[in-house]
């Protein structure tokens, strides 16, 4: 079962903890900012060892850099239905 990581949530965690687009291109070993921005946009796909370094730098566990199936029932179910019950 292929798992999708949630590109907003570590996004978000980088803001929330005012760590730049370079410090984390450093950490992975990138030459540039742009570079570690396309894995963060999704036009790369991060690797299993990224992930560890991801965890560390984020100050998170492995799991929480993953969207949840319940995460995605929840958007689903509010952007699908108006709350009406349908015989």
């Amino acid at each position: 079962m292929k798992q999708d990581l949630n590109l907003d949530y570590i996004k978000g965690r980088r803001g929330e903890l005012g760590i730049t687009l370079k410090e984390m291109a450093l950490e992975f070993g990138f030459r540039s900012a742009s570079t570690y921005k396309k894995y963060e946009d999704g036009i790369y796909t991060f690797k299993a060892k990224h992930l560890p370094v991801l965890a560390k730098k984020l100050q998170c566990q492995i799991s929480d850099l993953y969207l949840s199936c319940q995460s995605i029932s929840k958007k689903e179910t509010s952007a699908n239905h108006s709350g009406k019950i349908y015989p």
